[in-house]
């Protein structure tokens, strides 16, 4: 038995412990936002946060998140998150979209340990995903923007 903690919701389960963490939420929680890309862990298609770091779900075994926190692009309770996806589409941010929810949870995790970031940390924390269109500008702006919208809230 693996208990765990997916967007707040406490889920025991029998799955192989050794299933990949990203094929858990795809196939056995039917949390689809989360994407494949290239498997490897490289490209950071499947990032989510574990216990509020970002992880590339498709290398971490079940086991691993067992009895930890996991947030996935579907957790509507995360104030970052939520600036993020309208800062996202106030500046037409995704093109095709597949990278999108990594691209979205690494900057959640960014904002969340960094309430004003410059470009260089912006930069750096967003070097692991890649985005095969292009729209690393207006990633950059719709992370700004939101940092400033939720420093307005404050």
């Amino acid at each position: 038995m693996i208990k765990l903690t997916i967007n707040q919701q406490e889920i025991t389960t029998q799955a192989d412990p050794e299933m990949p963490l990203l094929w858990f939420l795809r196939e056995e929680v039917q949390l689809t936002g989360t994407k494949f890309g290239c498997g490897q862990g490289l490209c950071g298609a499947c990032t989510v946060l574990l216990d509020g770091k970002p992880i590339r779900s498709c290398l971490l075994p079940l086991a691993q998140a067992k009895g930890k926190s996991i947030e996935t692009i579907e957790n509507d309770n995360i104030p970052e998150l939520q600036a993020l996806q309208a800062a996202w589409l106030e500046h037409s941010v995704p093109q095709c979209g597949y990278c999108q929810s990594g691209q979205l949870m690494s900057a959640t995790h960014l904002l969340q340990s960094n309430k004003a970031p410059d470009n260089d940390a912006i930069r750096s924390a967003m070097s692991g995903n890649i985005c095969r269109c292009g729209t690393y500008e207006r990633i950059a702006k719709g992370i700004n923007q939101a940092a400033l919208e939720l420093a307005r809230e404050i």
